[in-house]
């Protein structure tokens, strides 16, 4: 009897520490409504004024694929928000990065060395590891890429993730974007970089728009002749990204990251028709889109004279504006100020392998689960634009990118098995294509 009990009480102990489990499994994934009306899903899958009027009169219009050349004055806005002949999304935006490096192209390795960032409490700080990674084996990412540890100025590799992207029916490249000879804390100047990226974007049909980031001493000034640098430059190829808005205005659409470290009377007098030097109305006009971390940003963003606003952080419930529950209302304010919403979605996010101490911010994957909640809380609130965070950011591990298993003697990468390494490729293509299909019912 005492042995039947035992027995009994192991047996409700390995019960218990199962639920206990897979409670905290899922204790990351936060959704904001569950998953009941989710859209195309994984059962699906076999085995694997004096502004611009800024809403879209052509569901996302998006400049023709099909003109070699492009520019300001002879842009026609397509009538649809696809490429008919390739399945292209344009009003399904992407971030892409483009600071890697490694010894092969660059001399050393960029970006995969990431340091390990330090908590700013000395105290907390001191309970982790310091120092940098040590690629190929060891790079600051919790996945591996099927690419290895590459470089962003190999052609090969910049031609396979245009293909990737062609393949996932995202149609806007947004690449993180710094001035000439400026770059982030942990790599080097890219910009040199985008003829490449438009070239090969070019090829598979795709567009490129500019996410452009900090950098020190960055001002509404500075921001005038950053615009008028990559208009100039790049405005006149056939990759360029324009937006149709419902005036009949098409121009080119530019996300500001961290836009709410300038005061909105700065960004005013870039961006409003009264500004001391103001674009509206002049050869470098555009649709500016602002980023949404905290709720009063949504004031500030309209004061600036923004276009619209972005959330950017794949990470729900990490911010105000990445909380999905609070897309609802923020479409509404939104519609209400005539700006666009463009919500960003993600797969997950982990970012222990460069913060080690902030995996509170972790959101499961759940085997593509977490992508499909979020992309229908975004769909939820029927936008003009959805934007992707991310393509390749791996340090946060957000990418849709192609990862592999890999281990080695110190890590075991996290995967996306049992599923393959297309997975959220053709995640985000099965919902390019439901957006699509809702846009069209909407407009109605």
């Amino acid at each position: 009897m005492a042995r039947l009990r035992r027995k009994a009480c192991m047996a409700l102990f390995l019960f218990t520490l199962f639920v206990f489990g897979t409670l905290m499994g899922l204790r990351t994934l936060k959704p904001s409504e569950g998953f009941s009306d989710l859209a195309p899903g994984l059962e699906l899958m076999a085995g694997v004024g004096g502004k611009v009027d800024r809403r879209s009169a052509s569901s996302g219009g998006a400049v023709s694929p099909g003109n070699a050349r492009v520019g300001a004055g002879d842009t026609k806005a397509s009538l649809s928000n696809s490429g008919q002949d390739k399945g292209i999304f344009y009003d399904v935006h992407i971030f892409y990065y483009m600071w890697y490096g490694n010894p092969q192209l660059d001399g050393k390795y960029l970006h995969w060395d990431h340091v390990l960032v330090p908590h700013w409490d000395p105290k907390i700080a001191a309970s982790y590891p310091t120092g940098r990674h040590t690629p190929p084996d060891d790079i600051g990412s919790s996945f591996y890429p099927e690419l290895g540890p590459y470089s962003s100025r190999e052609p090969e590799v910049v031609e396979s993730h245009m293909e990737q992207i062609e393949a996932a029916g995202a149609g806007v490249v947004v690449v993180s974007w710094y001035p000439p000879g400026l770059s982030d804390d942990n790599g080097e100047p890219t910009e040199d970089i985008v003829p490449a990226i438009l070239e090969a974007a070019h090829r598979h049909s795709l567009k490129v728009t500019f996410h452009l980031q900090p950098y020190r001493g960055r001002s509404d000034q500075s921001v005038h002749e950053n615009i008028k640098y990559i208009i100039d430059r790049y405005g006149d190829h056939g990759a360029f990204y324009r937006f149709a808005t419902n005036t009949g205005k098409v121009l080119p659409l530019f996300y500001i990251y961290d836009s709410y470290l300038t005061p909105p009377e700065a960004w005013s007098e870039l961006l409003s028709s009264t500004g001391s030097h103001s674009l509206r109305g002049s050869a470098y006009d555009g649709v500016f889109v602002a980023l949404i971390v905290e709720e009063r940003h949504k004031h500030d963003i309209l004061a600036g004279g923004f276009d619209g606003m972005y959330t950017y952080f794949a990470s729900n419930g990490f911010s105000f504006g990445s909380s999905h529950q609070n897309w609802k209302a923020v479409k509404a304010f939104c519609d209400g100020n005539n700006l666009l919403f463009v919500p960003s979605v993600g797969p997950g996010y982990i970012d222990t392998g460069v913060r080690p101490w902030n995996n509170h911010n972790t959101r499961n994957r759940v085997n593509g689960r977490y992508y499909e909640t979020a992309l229908q809380a975004a769909l939820n609130v029927r936008p003009e634009l959805v934007s992707i965070t991310s393509f390749n950011e791996w340090h946060e591990g957000t990418q849709i990118e192609r990862a592999v298993p890999k281990k080695t003697v110190t890590r075991l990468y996290l995967d996306y098995q049992p599923h393959a390494p297309e997975l959220y490729l053709e995640l985000t293509r099965r919902w390019a294509e439901q957006f699509s299909k809702e846009k069209e019912q909407w407009l109605m």
